[in-house]
């Protein structure tokens, strides 16, 4: 199915705002908001403070991740209607880590227009800012808020060699950066906080270091990681033949074997395992 975004047919307009700094919004975002006739908002008290800074007065309809499924046949009646509607997050894009993906699944399923108003997101300043090679990345969003699920999600991002990106709440984020030193190890990594205001601050450094310089954990925070720099190195090579290479090299066996899981960023007992069974 092809749609044409502007052929006059009703629009959902996924409208990205401010993530801080109000001088942030485009031209383009306040004329959209100045002209649908509802807007769809995470939070009406935050984004009522938005139109109330520009002096835009429009309706408002409350619309977050616990009602947004109710929302659909509200908005496919504004729709419907022959009116274009807009959608905006707290802060930030639509969707992107926030509500609005039902909605704009639901007019897109019903053949009418959903165009993204681009702006601030979070993640985009953060890793431009970082010192971390930015390309390839790979945008994970929050983390499982428990540390027994957030290990296993990390588990798996293990030989990633993608940058990695991550959001983080104020109170989560000094576990989370010791769950990442623990499962992916002394990366070198970017944390980014109130990101365009006027205490932002970036913390730089291996993930110890940077742990050990946090001196408050307010605002929202963005976690850029350095991705796997050993996987291809030894990606031609077995465990087995790995472990053999510094044998070879003149390390005993346990030495060996540390080694290797220190540079696949595995757990020692896994490579033990492996090496002993297949009769290293």
């Amino acid at each position: 199915m092809i749609q044409k975004s502007y052929d006059g047919k009703p629009t959902l307009y996924l409208i990205a705002t401010p993530i801080g700094n109000m001088e942030d919004i485009t031209y383009r975002a306040l004329e959209t908001l100045k002209n649908v006739s509802v807007i769809f908002a995470e939070d009406t008290r935050i984004t009522n403070q938005l139109l109330k800074h520009f002096n835009i007065k429009n309706k408002l309809i409350s619309s977050h991740q616990y009602n947004e499924q109710e929302n659909i046949e509200k908005l496919l009646k504004y729709l419907a209607n022959n009116e274009d509607v807009g959608l905006v997050t707290d802060r930030g894009t639509p969707i992107i880590s926030d509500p609005g993906f039902y909605l704009a699944k639901a007019a897109i399923e019903n053949n009418y227009n959903v165009v993204s108003i681009p702006g601030a997101t979070a993640f985009v300043s953060a890793l431009i800012t970082s010192n971390i090679e930015p390309l390839p990345f790979t945008f994970i969003g929050f983390l499982n808020s428990k540390s027994s699920k957030r290990k296993k999600e990390l588990e798996n991002l293990k030989q990633y060699t993608t940058t990695l990106i991550f959001y983080e709440s104020p109170h989560r984020i000094i576990d989370t950066l010791n769950d990442i030193l623990e499962v992916l190890g002394n990366r070198n990594c970017s944390i980014s906080r109130e990101i365009t205001k006027k205490f932002e601050e970036i913390y730089r450094g291996p993930v110890k270091e940077v742990i050990e310089q946090f001196c408050t954990t307010k605002g929202e925070f963005v976690i850029v990681l350095e991705g796997n720099k050993n996987v291809n190195q030894f990606s031609n090579l077995s465990i087995i033949e790995h472990v053999n290479l510094y044998i070879k090299e003149g390390l005993a066996t346990k030495e060996a074997i540390k080694k290797v899981a220190k540079e696949r960023q595995i757990n020692k007992n896994e490579v033990y395992s492996e090496y002993h069974k297949r009769g290293g």
